[in-house]
């Protein structure tokens, strides 16, 4: 066999094979040209493809930092920082304790439950103590406050009795008309004495307060004064105590009364529920007299 004739065969052999690829193979489908309608949505997704794509982490990480914390909320973190904080140290400490106690020997645990014991004893004689001296306080205080109200009640009494404090109460009016100018003053004398004697409280003549030194005397050309101080006619007695005792010490025979009716002076005599005594002295300390107690 030339070599012409062998080439021809191989050309056939390969043209043969050519054929069966093209048998197996699918058919390519020609490409169609886009619609302009197409355009857009493919420069879209052109678009999409070349815009950087966020991951979830990287929004995460956008989200936290940096730190937005309001002042509401850093408030709320510090406690509970600090809860936190006392918390791990009071279960620290307690596991220290209970370690401790774990590790200790019987004698150290009844040597532990006796100092607790005693110093449970001692906390309680502390308190039964504070208690005790509260009541006393207490009984003090209300004692104080008695004393004291019956010291104002004191001072009240005497102020009455010296005339520095004004008074009222049941009592009756004494009037003496002196048209003729005999009267005198030793007899007013014996009738604030008379009303004295029957529990006279406060006395008071014609604006001028009675008290326990109090002196009458006749003025020049007539009339009297009653610790230095000239009164007129009609002299009014203005008394205080009880109307029931007062009335009839003055009207006894031989009395008040009717010897200021023989001296013709005319005497009236009125019970009242009601007497207001308030013509003061100023107060005045005594100037050899003193309270023991100084």
């Amino acid at each position: 066999m030339s070599d012409n004739d062998r080439n021809d065969a191989s050309d056939k052999r390969a043209e043969a094979g050519e054929s069966r690829l093209r048998k197996e193979l699918p058919q390519e489908v020609a490409a169609t040209p886009s619609k302009a309608s197409d355009a857009p949505t493919v420069k879209a997704a052109v678009d999409e493809e070349r815009e950087p794509t966020v991951t979830g982490r990287q929004r995460l990480v956008q989200g936290l930092w940096p730190p937005r914390v309001t002042r509401a909320q850093l408030i709320v973190a510090l406690l509970l920082f600090g809860l936190g904080f006392g918390l791990a140290v009071q279960v620290a400490s307690t596991s220290d304790n209970d370690g401790a106690l774990r590790g200790a020997r019987q004698e150290d645990l009844v040597r532990i439950l006796d100092e607790l014991d005693d110093r449970t004893q001692r906390l309680e004689d502390e308190k039964q103590g504070l208690d005790d001296q509260r009541t006393e306080l207490e009984n003090s205080s209300d004692q104080a406050e008695e004393a004291r109200k019956q010291t104002v009640e004191k001072e009240r009494q005497l102020g009455i009795l010296a005339g520095t404090v004004a008074a009222q109460g049941p009592g009756i009016t004494l009037t003496v008309e002196d048209t003729k100018g005999t009267v005198k003053a030793d007899m007013l004398l014996d009738a604030i004495q008379e009303l004295r004697a029957a529990g006279a409280e406060a006395i008071q003549v014609n604006g001028v307060r009675v008290v326990a030194g109090t002196f009458l005397a006749d003025e020049d050309g007539g009339g009297v004064s009653v610790d230095g101080n000239k009164i007129d006619t009609p002299y009014r007695f203005k008394v205080i105590g009880k109307p029931q005792d007062l009335e009839p010490a003055l009207n006894i025979p031989g009395g008040v009364v009717q010897t200021l009716e023989k001296e013709q002076a005319t005497v009236t005599v009125e019970r009242a529920a009601k007497i207001v005594v308030d013509a003061l002295r100023a107060a005045k300390r005594p100037d050899y007299a003193r309270s023991s107690s100084e």
